[in-house]
């Protein structure tokens, strides 16, 4: 496995985007490295502290190991959303490559002293480190941020976090939220390019799922270099899932249902890698 730092610069450099998913097991895992090999895309693979406790430190980062050393793909593992510093640590320590402080409820003084933690301890181990700077509206496992609480990142305040903290890519929030829409996404696509052209760290987008492609695509013009996938690949198993035990009701071989759901979660998966632009890249 690589940083991500890596795959990300490459992507601003050259104006595109890679397409990180939220995986939570091993068939998600195989099935966004599918689509990825298919399609000769650099890939980020990515894991919430939930997801850590469900499957375990060791056994994601043996598997995101072995899918790198198999495809040959330019493979990072990323911890996302971690507000606990502790457990950031942990992951630093075991394996990852990529990981991200998420400051973004605190003050903001208080999210640059503990991103500068973050990245003090993660850059001495070689490994990039992400913050969020403004709030998007829904919910990322615990973290639940209301309509009225949302806010936009500032572009004054990215330059004066970026330099304070030294983080190697940046969350915006522009308009986009966690899991599903109430109504038509609204992305402030002026804002994210008085961003882009403050500073010089590649830009991610988080809450890309359930968003228009027109919509990302444009994102991605304006300098957005990764996007972020995880409530579409759920609802995708989920849905394959549920359909082939309605019609097989006596099947009981996991072998057997997860393949469909791993098949829906492919086609998925190379969507999002052709709307970010990052097909043919790795």
């Amino acid at each position: 496995m690589i940083s991500s730092k890596e795959i990300l610069i490459k992507a601003r450099d050259n104006n595109y985007a890679v397409a990180a998913f939220n995986i939570h097991n091993l068939e998600t895992l195989k099935a966004v490295i599918k689509a990825a090999a298919d399609m000769r895309a650099p890939l980020i693979l990515q894991t919430t502290p939930g997801t850590v406790k469900h499957a375990g430190l060791k056994y994601l980062v043996a598997m995101a190991d072995a899918a790198s050393r198999e495809t040959g793909l330019p493979i990072a593992l990323h911890l996302d959303h971690s507000e606990d510093l502790d457990l950031l640590k942990e992951c630093v320590d075991g394996g990852y490559t990529s990981v991200m402080y998420d400051g973004s409820k605190l003050p903001f003084e208080q999210n640059i002293a503990g991103t500068k933690e973050a990245v003090e301890y993660a850059h001495a181990r070689g490994v990039q480190v992400e913050a969020e700077l403004g709030r998007l509206g829904g919910r990322e496992e615990n973290i639940d941020v209301t309509d009225y609480e949302a806010s936009l990142t500032d572009p004054a305040s990215a330059t004066e976090f970026i330099e304070k903290t030294g983080i190697d890519s940046l969350a915006v929030a522009i308009g986009t939220a966690h899991g599903l829409y109430k109504g038509m996404p609204k992305l402030d696509y002026e804002r994210l390019k008085e961003i882009k052209r403050k500073v010089d760290v590649p830009l991610v987008l988080h809450g890309a799922s359930d968003v228009p492609d027109e919509m990302i695509e444009k994102a991605v013009s304006c300098g957005i270099n990764k996007i972020n996938i995880a409530t579409d690949l759920k609802i995708a198993f989920a849905n394959a899932l549920r359909r082939y035990l309605a019609e097989n009701p006596d099947e009981n071989d996991p072998r057997k249902y997860f393949s469909p759901a791993m098949d829906a979660v492919v086609e998925v998966a190379k969507h999002k890698i052709g709307i970010a632009g990052c097909e043919n890249k790795a």
